[in-house]
This record gives C-alpha cells, structure tokens and sequence, in this order.
C-alpha cells in the first residue's frame, strides 16, 4: 500500500528505471531541479492499481535558473539528456520563465512552480540529493494522489481563468482511461 511519504520515496527506489532516469537526470547538475508530475503521479496510481508494468508519461525534468532563461538552454539540456537515454521521452523546462509561457506571476523557485501545477495529484517532484538519496517534494501534500483523487490545486481553485485551464486539461488528458479507479473533481468539489 502506498499511504505516505515514505512510502513514495520507497516505490521510486525500488523502480531501477526510474532510479536510472533520476542519476541520469542528476548529472546535469542543474540549479534546484526536480523530475516532477507524471512521473511521480503515475507510479502511485500504477502501484495503487496493480500493474505489473510502469506507466511512464514524458519526464519532466525542471530547474530554476534566472540568469539564463532563454528556450534553446532547455532544448539544449534535452539533446543532452536524449544522447545518454535516447528511449526515454525527455521534457526540459527552467521554471524561471514558465511563468511566461503560462501568463502567471514570477515563480520563485522550483517548488513554487510546483505547487502552481494544475492538479494536487501533479504537484510532486523526486530527486537526488548529494548522497543520491531521494528527495520528495509534495508542495499540496499526498493525500489526494494517494487517494486517488484528482483536484485542482489550491492556486488552480482560487481563478476561474485557471479553472478553465484545469477542466480542459482534465479532459485531454483523459486519465480514467488508464485508471479506472481515479476520481475526477471539478474545483467546486
């Protein structure tokens, strides 16, 4: 059963391909950086659902670096990260100018970003610290992934610009498909 943070940390640990991705990932040793969403999120309701194989969506890796925010640093970063596991489906992203891209307010740091995904399930990261150790980053918490629910975080509730954004999204990405015992809320729930 997956019901805390240890618990998650353990998972990710015991899952070689996603603790190869993690090294990998490590090795470009980026400022505040963090393999976030999906791949966390997936693990979970995978583990929760019984599959034998992992789901594994885009990795997304963040950082956040203000001194160099321009798009080709991150497609940059991608190439690299392709060339050392070119099966895997790379996403580079510097949460220094994502608030751009999404028309928000500064971000202040990676975990800032992270708690302003759109659903609580979403909002998690891993990486390695120093001594390769997982490090869980769960900035709305984990009752909601673990439960197997699906809302929008509280940054994503409070606009109804940004609720717009959750529905839809909720719809494209169509999670009940592949987990059937997921709950979907509207932000009214």
């Amino acid at each position: 059963m997956v019901k805390t943070e240890q618990d998650i940390i353990k998972l990710v640990q015991g899952d070689k391909e996603m603790m190869r991705i993690l090294k990998i990932a490590k090795k470009l040793d980026l400022p505040d950086w963090w393999i976030c969403a999906g791949f966390v999120r997936s693990k979970i309701w995978d583990t929760l659902h019984g599959f034998k194989k992992t789901t594994l969506p885009d990795v997304d890796v963040i950082f956040f670096d203000k001194t160099n925010i321009d798009e080709l640093e991150e497609k940059r970063l991608e190439a690299m990260l392709h060339e050392m596991l070119p099966e895997v489906p790379w996403s580079v992203k510097n949460e220094a100018r994502m608030h751009m891209v999404n028309h928000f307010t500064p971000y202040t740091s990676s975990e800032d970003a992270i708690s302003k995904f759109p659903e609580t399930a979403t909002a998690l990261g891993v990486k390695l610290n120093h001594e390769g150790q997982i490090i869980l980053t769960a900035p709305c918490g984990i009752k909601d992934v673990v439960g197997l629910k699906v809302k929008p975080t509280p940054y994503f509730a409070e606009s109804s610009d940004r609720t717009v954004i959750y529905k839809d999204r909720i719809k494209k990405k169509n999670w009940q498909s592949i987990w059937h015992k997921i709950e979907v809320h509207s932000h009214e729930d």
